[in-house]
């Protein structure tokens, strides 16, 4: 695994259980996307580190909104501290919230490349 990729999932997921953290904090929530305080501001902070990770690293750039997002899905455990028999299901809708992530880091992806080419 190259260096660069190794980075791009510890910023990944450290911004996802960092982004969970403080709104779980902020919210006195268990589980912060039960507030409005994580999708006014946690969600979209969320998107942002998607498209700027999609930016600086390119190659396959879905990857890190589904480290980010399933980061959160391990911070929700550790928070809850418990897995649950229903894990699955909660992974698979942690998923699905990435969705709008890796479009982001997508988008961004292909304007980094974009911006590689054009200065050659």
């Amino acid at each position: 695994m190259k260096t660069s990729t190794r980075l791009a999932i510890v910023l990944a997921a450290s911004v996802g259980v960092a982004l969970w953290f403080v709104a779980s904090l902020l919210t006195s929530k268990r589980e912060p996307w039960d507030a409005s305080v994580y999708w006014v501001v946690a969600y979209p902070l969320a998107l942002l580190a998607c498209a700027f990770l999609g930016y600086r690293f390119p190659e396959r750039p879905w990857r890190w909104a589904l480290v980010l997002f399933e980061s959160q899905f391990l911070a929700m455990c550790v928070r809850t501290g418990e897995l649950g028999n229903l894990w699955p299901l909660g992974m698979l809708l942690f998923a699905v919230v990435a969705l709008p992530g890796a479009l982001a880091a997508q988008v961004s992806a292909r304007f980094s490349q974009g911006s590689a080419e054009g200065g050659a």
